[in-house]
């Protein structure tokens, strides 16, 4: 497990599409700038998305993403 000082931890596993980025960014917009939010996902697809999110989103960058056996931890984040 990769520690990143997570501020907060969101659990959005059990969800599927889109739920996990639609649940990342309303966690992140809380959050103070540097904070990260360590995501967990049960979600495969999560990967992807929440990768492509952060690409084209403003404000935030993904710091790691950890593709584990049964959840995917993802890192991101707030920038500004």
């Amino acid at each position: 497990m990769t520690d990143h000082d997570s501020a907060e931890t969101l659990d959005v596993t059990g969800q599927n599409c889109p739920m996990p980025v639609v649940k990342t960014k309303q966690t992140v917009d809380q959050l103070d700038d540097g904070d990260v939010l360590e995501v967990l996902a049960t979600d495969p697809g999560s990967m992807t998305d929440i990768a492509g999110w952060a690409e084209t989103t403003d404000g935030v960058e993904l710091v790691a993403q950890e593709d584990g056996e049964t959840v995917f931890t993802h890192y991101v984040r707030k920038t500004k």
